[in-house]
């Protein structure tokens, strides 16, 4: 969709993006997740001045998907964060990809996906990865569509409840 525009965001932003995380997290998965549980991840975990803090941290990358004036999304990158699979390669993680529920369906993941893929590529890069809920088939699916392919797994604390992860991976090629 061409009126997606996707650009670096400023630390002046840090607002905006604590709140789309916090956002898109809960509509994403408090229907599958204990009220308990969500609540301690949302205030002690991810909270909003956690989340604030990250952006302009060294080694981060956040990008915000515009539509006009509106931000429907953003990734944040981190580099030095690999796996144990991963050790010795030289590569980026997708932290984390949110969209707006609103802008679902619009092409907001692949316009993230792929700039994140550009930006590797820019840093000569050998692999893109991210983790994933083994539970978000939709997002799963979504990543295989575009390259991505199961390499482990590892668990991810969600208030109490110990949940687990696919890391999936991609070959940059050039």
């Amino acid at each position: 969709m061409n009126s997606i525009q996707i650009r670096y965001a400023t630390t002046g932003e840090a607002a905006l993006i604590a709140d789309i995380s916090r956002e898109t997290f809960y509509e994403t998965f408090a229907a599958d997740n204990t009220v308990a549980d969500m609540e301690i991840f949302m205030t002690e975990q991810f909270s909003r001045e956690k989340l604030m803090a990250e952006v302009g941290e060294p080694g981060n990358i956040f990008l915000l998907a515009m539509e006009g004036d509106q931000a429907i999304g953003y990734v944040r990158m981190r580099e030095n964060n690999n796996p144990p699979e991963l050790a010795g390669k030289q590569t980026i993680e997708i932290a984390r990809i949110y969209a707006r529920s609103a802008a679902i369906g619009k092409g907001v993941g692949k316009a993230l996906l792929h700039r994140c893929e550009e930006i590797a590529r820019e840093q000569k890069k050998e692999y893109i990865w991210l983790g994933v809920w083994e539970h978000n088939q939709r997002a799963i699916a979504f990543y295989e569509r575009n390259g991505f392919t199961q390499f482990s797994t590892h668990e991810f604390l969600l208030g109490t409840d110990p949940q687990t992860d696919w890391l999936m991976k991609k070959a940059l090629t050039y």
